[in-house]
Parts: structure tokens; C-alpha cells; sequence
């Protein structure tokens, strides 16, 4: 049994490591270096993607009942996911200064996101679940025009309010084998684009990368309707 307990105790020190390199993320705001910022919140996903598959093989919530992992890591996630992002997209001058104030919106729709008892399922994510990391790195990297850059933020805010399912890749059954490899692959793929912002190429990468956000989309509209259907 105590075995056990230290590797359930080792699960949740990976889990805190996102902690770390959200710090990392901070100190590289305060420097303007924009290639350690993407990178070390690209760490703190592939730790975000890979501790809830850890925690669930090694039985950790049974383990360590009076430790709740699911809190620690939403707490990381608002840093990683939206406070550090929010603030990216005034330091890094991926909004023009009449329109930095949109930076907030995101933070506010997160913040009402996170709070809400069903913003998750076993399933799924309802609304849309705040990758507001993912969204700066393809506004820097891409420099679409200023009012491109703050209608797709206030969409995106406005869509964390809509009740739509959208799929979790480690746990939505539906699609699964095929959704899982596909997120593993843009999960490389979005890694090369943070080590190589500055690279001629890099453009064209993210450029074709997108196909995934698209696939994700679209498969969520397709499931939220499953779910709609089945409920009737």
C-alpha cells in the first residue's frame, strides 16, 4: 500500500511541474522572450494531457481520497490556459493598443467557465473549454489583421457561454481511435511551431496545422448533436 501511495503522490507532483513551467511562462513575459513563453506553456499541456491518464491507470482519487487533483489541476489550467495568454496577447503586441482591452473578455468568459459545476461531463467539455494558449500562438505566428485577431476572440468568448458538448479527446468515447493519434500528431506538430516561431517555414506549418482545430470543431458540433438526439 505504500507503494502505492507514493506513486499516487508522484502523479500529483507531475501534475504541480505545470506549476513550474507556468512560472516559466511569467519570467519569459518579463523578458519579451516570446519562443520560452510558447514553449514552456506547450510543456504545461503535454503535462495537462498526460496526468489524468496517469491518475486514472494508478487508481490515484482512491489512493489519496482527501487530495483533490481535479482542483490543482483547474487551477493550473486558468494560469496556463487563460491568465498567461490574456496578458501574451497585450505584451507580445498581438493586439493593437486601441483594442487591448478585448484581452480581458476571454479572462472574464474563463473565469465564468471555470466556476460552473457542469463546464464538464465524463465525456466532454461544455462551452468552449478556454484554449486561449492555443489561440495567441496562431494569432502570433500567422499576424492576421487587428479586427480578424478581436472578432475571433470575442467569438470565442461568447461560444464559452453556449452550452455546446465538446469533445475530450482522453475520454470521448465516440471517434476515440481516431481523435487520439490526430491530437497526439498536432500535439508534436504545435510543439515544432513553438521551437521554431522565427523559422520561414514555420508560417506554412501552422498554417496546415489548423486542420485539427477544424476536425475538433467539427467533430464536437457533430457529437453535441448525438448527444441532442439521444435525449429526446
Amino acid at each position: 500500500m505504500e507503494g502505492k501511495k507514493i506513486i499516487a503522490t508522484g502523479v500529483h507532483v507531475y501534475t504541480s511541474l505545470g506549476l513550474l513551467f507556468a512560472f516559466t511562462a511569467a519570467m519569459a513575459l518579463f523578458a519579451s522572450d516570446v519562443r520560452l513563453f510558447f514553449v514552456s506553456l506547450w510543456i504545461t499541456i503535454v503535462i495537462d494531457s498526460t496526468d489524468g491518464l496517469l491518475a486514472r491507470h494508478f487508481g490515484v482519487k482512491e489512493i489519496l481520497p482527501h487530495f483533490d487533483g481535479r482542483r490543482l489541476d483547474d487551477l493550473i489550467d486558468f494560469i496556463t490556459y487563460v491568465f498567461l495568454p490574456c496578458l501574451a496577447l497585450v505584451v507580445f503586441d498581438v493586439l493593437p493598443s486601441p483594442w487591448e482591452w478585448t484581452a480581458v473578455l476571454p479572462l472574464l468568459a474563463s473565469a465564468y467557465g471555470f466556476s460552473q459545476d457542469n463546464a464538464k461531463t465524463e465525456e466532454s467539455f461544455v462551452g468552449f473549454p478556454s484554449y486561449w494558449n492555443v489561440v495567441i500562438l496562431y494569432l502570433y505566428v500567422l499576424t492576421p489583421p487587428a479586427w480578424i485577431s478581436v472578432v475571433l476572440l470575442l467569438a470565442l468568448s461568447l461560444f464559452v457561454f453556449i452550452p455546446i458538448h465538446y469533445i475530450y479527446p482522453s475520454k470521448t468515447r465516440w471517434l476515440k481511435k481516431a481523435t487520439l493519434p490526430l491530437t497526439g500528431l498536432y500535439g508534436i506538430v504545435y510543439g515544432i511551431v513553438c521551437l521554431y516561431l522565427n523559422a520561414e517555414w514555420v508560417k506554412v506549418l501552422a498554417l496546415i496545422s489548423l486542420a485539427y482545430p477544424a476536425y475538433y470543431f467539427l467533430i464536437s458540433v457533430a457529437y453535441h448533436r448525438r448527444i441532442r438526439l439521444a435525449g429526446q
